[in-house]
């Protein structure tokens, strides 16, 4: 879904397309394989819609669907949800000149293969002011993954403000930016912040397309 994230019209497309990384109630194996694959029907549709697609002309004839991880069950994790309320607006790092506003909206604490992990959550100044948007939020992550099964400069995960302090996080709904498919710099995407790097090597989600 994030794959548009950088103008506010692209990622407004982008979030009603794939659908959110999380669920308040955990989902069975069998209901969480078909979620996953609903997702990347979804984001296959997406790419291959002319209106839609972040894919330069040239490139489009010849694609056959996004390389996905198999969905793992072991990447949708129980999360919980910390609210941030003190922290300060910032202008995020992208890939172009462009400078959008978040801000850290909370955290999520969690346990991947073992390791306890943290990620921050972003909510965009300009996307919480269009009608229907008020409670989107945004989680760019990078892991050792990337540059080698993963696309070099990161993923995005789709989030919402929970209802519930627990949340079931899904990584299995990981996607890249827009930039990863078209270097023409016609999309300016966001680089995930350092303190969201994780440690463990996440396979679940886009992979790269290699």
């Amino acid at each position: 879904m994030a794959k548009k994230y950088g103008l506010t019209l692209m990622v407004m497309v982008v979030l009603t397309a794939a659908g959110f990384a999380q669920s308040p109630v955990r989902l069975t194996p069998a209901a969480h394989a078909e979620a996953v694959l609903a997702f990347q029907q979804e984001l296959n549709a997406e790419y291959r819609d002319p209106a839609r697609t972040p894919l330069p002309a040239e490139a489009r004839g010849a694609f056959q669907g996004l390389p996905f991880f198999a969905a793992d069950y072991r990447y949708y994790v129980e999360a919980t949800f910390v609210r941030d309320s003190t922290s300060a607006p910032f202008k995020m790092k992208t890939t172009g000149l462009r400078e959008p506003e978040y801000r850290k909206y909370g955290e999520l604490h969690f346990t991947l293969n073992g390791k306890k992990l943290q990620l921050n959550v972003y909510q965009g100044l300009d996307l919480m002011r269009k009608p229907g948007y008020e409670d989107y939020l945004f989680v760019p992550f990078t892991d050792p993954t990337n540059g080698h099964d993963t696309y070099g400069g990161g993923r995005y995960l789709d989030f919402r403000i929970p209802k519930t302090r627990t949340v079931w996080l899904d990584f299995n709904r990981a996607y890249n930016p827009y930039c990863a498919y078209n270097t023409s710099g016609k999309y300016s995407c966001p680089v995930p912040p350092p303190e969201n790097r994780l440690s463990v090597p996440v396979r679940a989600g886009v992979r790269a397309d290699h």
